[in-house]
Protein backbone atom coordinates (compact mmCIF):
# COMPACT_ATOMS: atom_id res chain seq x y z
CA UNK A 1 0.00 0.00 0.00
CA UNK A 2 0.90 3.43 -1.22
CA UNK A 3 2.21 5.57 1.92
CA UNK A 4 -0.13 8.30 2.24
CA UNK A 5 1.38 11.71 0.60
CA UNK A 6 1.81 15.20 2.65
CA UNK A 7 -0.76 17.49 1.65
CA UNK A 8 0.33 20.55 -0.41
CA UNK A 9 -0.28 23.29 2.21
CA UNK A 10 1.31 21.86 4.67
CA UNK A 11 5.20 22.82 5.72
CA UNK A 12 8.04 21.02 7.43
CA UNK A 13 9.36 22.39 10.77
CA UNK A 14 12.68 22.47 10.86
CA UNK A 15 14.83 21.00 14.36
CA UNK A 16 16.44 24.38 15.22
CA UNK A 17 13.10 26.16 14.83
CA UNK A 18 11.28 23.61 16.81
CA UNK A 19 14.16 24.13 19.76
CA UNK A 20 13.61 27.40 19.81
CA UNK A 21 9.95 27.72 19.56
CA UNK A 22 9.94 25.41 22.98
CA UNK A 23 13.06 27.31 24.58
CA UNK A 24 10.94 30.82 24.26
CA UNK A 25 8.01 28.82 25.70
CA UNK A 26 10.12 27.53 28.36
CA UNK A 27 11.41 30.99 28.77
CA UNK A 28 7.99 32.61 28.78
CA UNK A 29 6.83 30.14 31.67
CA UNK A 30 9.82 30.77 33.90
CA UNK A 31 9.58 34.73 33.10
CA UNK A 32 6.35 34.76 34.52
CA UNK A 33 7.54 34.09 38.04
CA UNK A 34 10.26 36.79 37.79
CA UNK A 35 8.81 39.72 39.31
CA UNK A 36 10.37 43.09 39.17
CA UNK A 37 12.19 44.03 42.73
CA UNK A 38 13.75 47.10 44.28
CA UNK A 39 16.64 44.36 45.82
CA UNK A 40 16.64 40.81 44.58
CA UNK A 41 18.16 38.04 46.49
CA UNK A 42 18.70 34.25 44.49
CA UNK A 43 17.10 31.97 46.53
CA UNK A 44 18.22 28.18 46.12
CA UNK A 45 14.78 27.57 44.43
CA UNK A 46 15.68 29.76 41.33
CA UNK A 47 18.86 28.67 40.38
CA UNK A 48 18.70 26.75 37.02
CA UNK A 49 21.26 24.10 36.01
CA UNK A 50 22.40 22.20 33.43
CA UNK A 51 25.44 20.67 31.88
CA UNK A 52 27.51 22.25 29.59
CA UNK A 53 28.87 21.10 26.50
CA UNK A 54 32.16 20.17 27.59
CA UNK A 55 30.33 18.78 30.78
CA UNK A 56 28.33 16.37 28.01
CA UNK A 57 31.30 15.14 26.92
CA UNK A 58 33.27 14.89 30.12
CA UNK A 59 29.86 12.46 30.60
CA UNK A 60 30.16 10.56 27.79
CA UNK A 61 33.96 10.23 28.69
CA UNK A 62 33.10 8.53 32.43
CA UNK A 63 30.68 6.15 30.47
CA UNK A 64 32.78 5.12 27.95
CA UNK A 65 35.36 4.19 30.61
CA UNK A 66 32.58 3.08 32.37
CA UNK A 67 31.80 0.30 29.80
CA UNK A 68 35.64 -0.19 29.33
CA UNK A 69 36.22 -1.27 32.97
CA UNK A 70 32.95 -3.88 32.67
CA UNK A 71 34.23 -5.71 29.99
CA UNK A 72 37.81 -6.07 30.85
CA UNK A 73 37.08 -6.13 34.80
CA UNK A 74 40.05 -3.68 35.59
CA UNK A 75 39.49 -2.49 39.09
CA UNK A 76 41.94 0.20 38.27
CA UNK A 77 39.78 1.94 35.83
CA UNK A 78 36.14 1.30 38.03
CA UNK A 79 38.30 2.90 40.77
CA UNK A 80 39.45 5.99 38.04
CA UNK A 81 36.19 5.87 36.30
CA UNK A 82 33.86 6.20 39.87
CA UNK A 83 36.43 9.13 41.10
CA UNK A 84 35.78 10.96 37.64
CA UNK A 85 31.93 10.69 38.37
CA UNK A 86 32.51 11.89 41.86
CA UNK A 87 34.16 14.68 40.36
CA UNK A 88 31.32 15.62 38.40
CA UNK A 89 28.69 15.75 41.33
CA UNK A 90 30.57 17.74 43.30
CA UNK A 91 31.33 20.26 40.94
CA UNK A 92 28.02 20.17 40.33
CA UNK A 93 26.74 21.06 43.95
CA UNK A 94 29.81 23.54 43.99
CA UNK A 95 28.62 25.36 40.50
CA UNK A 96 24.54 25.71 42.34
CA UNK A 97 26.36 27.22 45.61
CA UNK A 98 28.06 29.94 43.60
CA UNK A 99 25.15 31.86 43.18
CA UNK A 100 22.90 31.08 46.73
CA UNK A 101 21.90 33.85 48.62
CA UNK A 102 23.72 36.55 46.70
CA UNK A 103 21.95 40.48 46.78
CA UNK A 104 21.55 42.32 43.71
CA UNK A 105 20.00 45.85 43.32
CA UNK A 106 20.41 48.81 40.39
CA UNK A 107 23.17 51.26 41.17
CA UNK A 108 24.00 54.50 39.59
CA UNK A 109 23.02 55.08 36.03
CA UNK A 110 24.79 58.25 34.39
CA UNK A 111 22.08 59.70 32.11
CA UNK A 112 23.33 59.87 28.29
CA UNK A 113 22.09 61.40 25.62
CA UNK A 114 19.94 60.08 22.65
CA UNK A 115 21.80 57.74 20.35
CA UNK A 116 24.46 57.15 22.81
CA UNK A 117 25.22 54.38 25.13
CA UNK A 118 23.86 53.69 28.66
CA UNK A 119 25.69 51.85 31.01
CA UNK A 120 23.78 50.16 33.67
CA UNK A 121 25.36 49.40 37.55
CA UNK A 122 24.46 46.18 38.99
CA UNK A 123 25.45 45.82 42.74
CA UNK A 124 25.98 42.23 43.79
CA UNK A 125 26.38 41.73 47.00
CA UNK A 126 28.14 38.56 48.79
CA UNK A 127 27.00 37.78 52.37
CA UNK A 128 28.56 34.37 52.97
CA UNK A 129 31.68 33.74 54.37
CA UNK A 130 33.23 32.01 51.21
CA UNK A 131 33.84 33.94 48.02
CA UNK A 132 32.45 33.73 45.10
CA UNK A 133 34.12 33.19 41.63
CA UNK A 134 33.10 33.95 37.85
CA UNK A 135 29.90 35.93 38.30
CA UNK A 136 28.29 36.50 34.93
CA UNK A 137 26.32 39.00 34.18
CA UNK A 138 23.98 39.86 30.71
CA UNK A 139 20.54 39.79 29.23
CA UNK A 140 18.99 36.33 28.20
CA UNK A 141 19.58 34.67 25.49
CA UNK A 142 23.02 36.59 24.98
CA UNK A 143 26.46 36.50 25.83
CA UNK A 144 27.41 37.62 29.52
CA UNK A 145 28.49 41.32 29.40
CA UNK A 146 30.06 41.65 32.33
CA UNK A 147 32.04 39.36 34.96
CA UNK A 148 33.92 39.47 38.25
CA UNK A 149 34.40 37.59 41.54
CA UNK A 150 32.70 38.71 44.81
CA UNK A 151 34.89 38.89 47.94
CA UNK A 152 33.44 37.17 51.79
CA UNK A 153 30.73 39.29 52.84
CA UNK A 154 31.57 42.50 50.33
CA UNK A 155 30.35 43.98 47.07
CA UNK A 156 31.29 44.49 43.45
CA UNK A 157 29.48 46.15 40.50
CA UNK A 158 29.23 44.88 37.45
CA UNK A 159 28.20 47.25 34.37
CA UNK A 160 26.05 46.72 31.60
CA UNK A 161 26.36 48.42 28.30
CA UNK A 162 22.67 49.49 26.51
CA UNK A 163 22.09 51.43 23.37
CA UNK A 164 20.21 54.82 24.39
CA UNK A 165 17.38 54.27 21.46
CA UNK A 166 14.65 57.78 22.66
CA UNK A 167 14.61 59.88 24.93
CA UNK A 168 12.73 59.25 28.64
CA UNK A 169 12.99 55.97 31.07
CA UNK A 170 15.04 53.18 29.25
CA UNK A 171 14.98 50.03 31.72
CA UNK A 172 17.30 47.50 32.04
CA UNK A 173 14.86 45.13 31.32
CA UNK A 174 16.12 41.23 32.52
CA UNK A 175 18.95 40.21 33.57
CA UNK A 176 20.96 36.97 33.80
CA UNK A 177 23.29 36.00 36.45
CA UNK A 178 24.99 32.68 35.58
CA UNK A 179 28.14 30.77 36.68
CA UNK A 180 30.53 27.86 35.57
CA UNK A 181 32.51 27.64 38.43
CA UNK A 182 34.69 25.68 39.12
CA UNK A 183 35.36 23.83 35.96
CA UNK A 184 32.91 24.22 33.57
CA UNK A 185 31.15 21.37 33.19
CA UNK A 186 27.56 22.58 34.32
CA UNK A 187 26.11 26.05 34.44
CA UNK A 188 23.60 27.46 36.22
CA UNK A 189 22.20 30.80 35.76
CA UNK A 190 18.96 32.35 37.38
CA UNK A 191 16.72 35.35 36.03
CA UNK A 192 16.28 38.93 37.79
CA UNK A 193 14.49 41.74 36.99
CA UNK A 194 15.60 44.92 39.17
CA UNK A 195 14.19 48.68 39.39
CA UNK A 196 16.92 49.78 37.49
CA UNK A 197 16.47 52.71 34.93
CA UNK A 198 18.70 55.13 32.91
CA UNK A 199 17.60 58.79 31.54
CA UNK A 200 18.11 59.91 28.34
CA UNK A 201 18.22 63.24 27.02
CA UNK A 202 17.09 64.44 23.90
CA UNK A 203 19.88 64.88 21.21
CA UNK A 204 21.12 68.26 21.30
CA UNK A 205 21.30 70.01 17.37
CA UNK A 206 24.27 71.48 16.00
CA UNK A 207 24.73 74.86 16.41
CA UNK A 208 22.12 76.86 14.21
CA UNK A 209 18.98 78.67 14.53
CA UNK A 210 19.76 80.89 17.96
CA UNK A 211 17.52 81.66 20.77
CA UNK A 212 15.19 85.23 20.85
CA UNK A 213 16.49 87.41 23.31
CA UNK A 214 14.40 89.87 22.53
CA UNK A 215 11.87 89.05 25.03
CA UNK A 216 14.00 89.09 28.32
CA UNK A 217 16.87 90.85 29.30
CA UNK A 218 18.94 89.56 26.93
CA UNK A 219 22.86 88.71 26.45
CA UNK A 220 25.64 88.78 24.09
CA UNK A 221 26.68 85.47 23.09
CA UNK A 222 30.13 86.75 22.91
CA UNK A 223 30.59 87.80 26.47
CA UNK A 224 31.82 91.04 25.57
CA UNK A 225 28.37 93.68 26.30
CA UNK A 226 29.38 97.03 28.29
CA UNK A 227 27.37 97.18 30.95
CA UNK A 228 26.44 101.02 33.36
CA UNK A 229 26.71 99.99 36.68
CA UNK A 230 29.86 98.52 37.82
CA UNK A 231 33.57 99.02 36.49
CA UNK A 232 34.89 96.47 35.20
CA UNK A 233 38.39 96.94 34.18
CA UNK A 234 39.98 98.69 30.91
CA UNK A 235 40.18 97.37 27.20
CA UNK A 236 41.44 99.19 23.75
CA UNK A 237 39.63 102.20 22.44
CA UNK A 238 37.79 101.21 19.26
CA UNK A 239 35.95 103.57 16.58
CA UNK A 240 32.73 104.72 18.17
CA UNK A 241 33.95 104.71 21.95
CA UNK A 242 32.50 107.55 23.49
CA UNK A 243 35.18 110.41 24.92
CA UNK A 244 33.68 110.15 28.15
CA UNK A 245 34.69 106.26 28.29
CA UNK A 246 38.30 107.47 27.47
CA UNK A 247 40.99 106.53 30.35
CA UNK A 248 43.09 110.07 29.96
CA UNK A 249 45.51 109.26 32.85
CA UNK A 250 46.63 105.96 30.74
CA UNK A 251 47.44 108.08 27.49
CA UNK A 252 50.75 108.96 26.49
CA UNK A 253 51.85 105.11 28.78
CA UNK A 254 50.09 102.81 26.98
CA UNK A 255 49.39 102.09 23.11
CA UNK A 256 46.59 102.30 21.66
CA UNK A 257 44.32 104.76 23.76
CA UNK A 258 42.48 102.66 26.65
CA UNK A 259 38.62 103.21 27.86
CA UNK A 260 36.73 102.13 30.71
CA UNK A 261 35.10 99.35 30.56
CA UNK A 262 31.64 98.57 32.91
CA UNK A 263 28.96 95.68 33.68
CA UNK A 264 25.80 95.29 34.82
CA UNK A 265 25.11 94.39 38.45
CA UNK A 266 22.14 91.80 37.75
CA UNK A 267 22.83 89.56 35.81
CA UNK A 268 21.08 88.99 32.33
CA UNK A 269 18.19 86.08 32.04
CA UNK A 270 17.07 84.14 28.98
CA UNK A 271 13.64 82.41 28.43
CA UNK A 272 14.16 79.21 25.90
CA UNK A 273 10.48 78.72 24.68
CA UNK A 274 9.31 75.22 23.59
CA UNK A 275 6.66 77.76 21.78
CA UNK A 276 9.24 79.93 20.67
CA UNK A 277 9.66 77.42 17.44
CA UNK A 278 6.61 76.73 15.87
CA UNK A 279 7.94 75.55 12.90
CA UNK A 280 9.51 72.44 13.97
CA UNK A 281 8.11 69.22 15.03
CA UNK A 282 7.98 68.21 19.12
CA UNK A 283 11.11 66.11 18.62
CA UNK A 284 13.09 68.47 16.41
CA UNK A 285 11.69 71.14 18.82
CA UNK A 286 13.22 69.43 22.21
CA UNK A 287 16.50 68.81 20.38
CA UNK A 288 16.94 72.42 19.61
CA UNK A 289 16.22 73.26 23.27
CA UNK A 290 18.56 71.07 24.86
CA UNK A 291 21.23 72.64 22.42
CA UNK A 292 20.52 76.39 23.58
CA UNK A 293 20.65 74.56 27.21
CA UNK A 294 24.61 73.34 26.55
CA UNK A 295 25.57 76.72 25.23
CA UNK A 296 23.96 78.94 27.80
CA UNK A 297 25.73 76.56 29.96
CA UNK A 298 28.79 77.08 28.47
CA UNK A 299 28.79 80.82 28.09
CA UNK A 300 27.66 81.25 31.94
CA UNK A 301 24.13 82.79 31.26
CA UNK A 302 21.01 82.72 33.48
CA UNK A 303 18.44 80.85 31.68
CA UNK A 304 15.16 79.50 32.30
CA UNK A 305 12.71 76.66 30.19
CA UNK A 306 9.20 77.07 29.22
CA UNK A 307 7.74 73.88 27.98
CA UNK A 308 3.89 73.34 27.92
CA UNK A 309 2.73 72.84 30.78
CA UNK A 310 6.49 73.38 32.75
CA UNK A 311 8.05 75.99 33.93
CA UNK A 312 11.51 75.92 35.54
CA UNK A 313 12.89 79.19 36.95
CA UNK A 314 16.25 80.67 35.60
CA UNK A 315 19.15 80.03 37.24
CA UNK A 316 22.77 78.48 35.80
CA UNK A 317 24.79 75.36 37.12
CA UNK A 318 25.05 71.70 36.22
CA UNK A 319 22.04 70.68 38.44
CA UNK A 320 19.69 73.00 36.59
CA UNK A 321 20.88 71.80 33.11
CA UNK A 322 20.22 68.30 34.02
CA UNK A 323 16.99 69.54 35.84
CA UNK A 324 16.04 71.34 31.94
CA UNK A 325 17.68 68.45 30.04
CA UNK A 326 15.35 65.94 32.28
CA UNK A 327 12.50 67.97 32.27
CA UNK A 328 12.54 67.67 28.24
CA UNK A 329 13.51 63.82 28.52
CA UNK A 330 10.36 63.18 29.83
CA UNK A 331 8.23 65.66 28.20
CA UNK A 332 4.75 64.05 27.03
CA UNK A 333 5.53 60.93 28.90
CA UNK A 334 3.08 60.16 31.96
CA UNK A 335 5.59 60.36 34.61
CA UNK A 336 6.66 63.91 33.83
CA UNK A 337 9.29 64.22 36.53
CA UNK A 338 12.72 63.15 37.24
CA UNK A 339 13.94 60.72 39.47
Amino acid sequence: MPSPSRSPGATRVSPGLRRRWIGSRIDAWILRRVKKQRVAVVPRTRIYILPTRFGYGFALMTFVMLLGATNYSNSMAFALTFLLAALGLVCMHHTHANLVDLRLQGGHVEPVYAGETLQFEVLIANPSKRRRYDLQLGWPRRPASSSGDADAQSQIGLRLEAPALRRGWQDCGMLNLSTEFPLGLFRAWTWIELELQGLVYPLPVDAGIKPDRSGGTGFDASGGGDGQEEFAGLRAYRAGDSLRLVHWKSLGKAQPPMVKQFSDSASPELWLDFDALPQLGVEARLSQLARWVLDADAESVVFGLRLPGVEIAPATGRNHVHACLGAMALFGSPTATTR
